[in-house]
């Protein structure tokens, strides 16, 4: 399923950042130092960066930026939700951008990667090259609802019929509220039940056939952790975003290079997603997969990828 990505490489430098008194986070570079910066922006939220993710850019032209979010992978402390929000996230590219001495780079995310570099790009135009997204996540309630409340469960009932279980048949008419409740309760047992049912339900549903590798990721219990305590954070609050601000703020996105990259059978972020994003700001260049799921190592996703980012090379030189 690899064979479109460039070859494993290991990163040059790690470090940690102290964003603030709270948070500290994992950051990692690799490829070509005096290359065109990329940063990588990881999903859930609650994911976290892998060494595949390393591999969508030529390492001979790309100064690789990975890192963690705010209480994600290596981050300390893991799956915290103090001071975690998406203005903090936006703010922590800055300083990331800051501390590496970067004056401009390209900006890579998937799904909620896709939301944050989105916001991100609204907030400062002028610092980025390059954004390209893929399964685009535009966080309306009715995004978040397709997936956690109506809508894909007709798709996965048996799969669905698993991650209600956990919750009360009383509570099912607000399964976010009535999961955050359970994951920021002080069950310990309930709470690791809950989050390993919460992320698992994401890992079977990501690809258009359902695969092992994507559902034992999920199901790691640090990961599930995560995903599922920081995902119900972000969801309860409306991820602390204002209604429609995605799609309201995209004029700002058009004179930014542009790539949108969405499987055509995405059932976690129905491509309307993608057609919505493309409708609000059309400059950018719309990829529709028709073979591919959500996850970024659905073949047809990666290997777009991969050749969008050889583009941007060209288009950046």
């Amino acid at each position: 399923m690899h064979h479109y990505l460039y070859p494993e490489l290991h990163p040059y430098e790690q470090q940690f950042l102290q964003v603030d008194e709270h948070h500290r986070l994992h950051i990692e570079q690799s490829g070509n130092p005096n290359g065109i910066p990329v940063i990588f922006l990881h999903g859930g939220p609650g994911a976290n960066s892998e060494p595949m993710h390393r591999r969508f850019f030529d390492p001979e032209k790309y100064r690789i930026i990975l890192f963690d979010q705010r209480g994600c992978g290596q981050s300390l402390p893991h799956a915290s939700l103090q001071d975690n929000t998406s203005q903090d996230l936006v703010n922590d590219l800055e300083r990331i951008r800051a501390a590496l001495e970067i004056k401009k780079w390209v900006v890579f995310g998937g799904s909620w990667g896709s939301t944050l570099a989105l916001l991100y790009s609204q907030a400062h135009p002028a610092n980025v090259l390059a954004l390209v997204v893929r399964g685009i996540f535009l966080c309306r309630d009715e995004d978040v609802k397709w997936f956690y409340q109506q809508g894909a469960s007709a798709l996965f009932p048996e799969y669905w019929e698993d991650f209600i279980a956990p919750i009360p048949e009383s509570e099912r008419g607000d399964m976010i509220q009535a999961y955050y409740k359970i994951l920021t309760g002080e069950d310990d047992v309930a709470k690791m039940r809950a989050a390993e049912a919460w992320s698992v339900w994401e890992g079977r549903t990501a690809c258009l056939q359902t695969n092992d590798a994507v559902v034992d990721y999920f199901s790691d219990p640090y990961v599930a952790l995560s995903v599922a305590r920081i995902e119900a954070h972000y969801f309860a609050n409306n991820s602390f975003l204002q209604p429609n601000q995605i799609l309201n703020e995209a004029h700002k996105l058009k004179d930014i290079p542009g790539y949108i990259v969405h499987g055509r059978y995405d059932v976690i972020c129905p491509a309307q997603q993608a057609w919505a994003l493309h409708q609000a700001w059309p400059e950018a260049e719309l990829n529709m997969i028709e073979d591919a799921g959500h996850a970024v190592s659905e073949p047809g996703i990666t290997q777009r990828l991969v050749e969008i980012m050889d583009e941007v090379v060209v288009k950046l030189s």
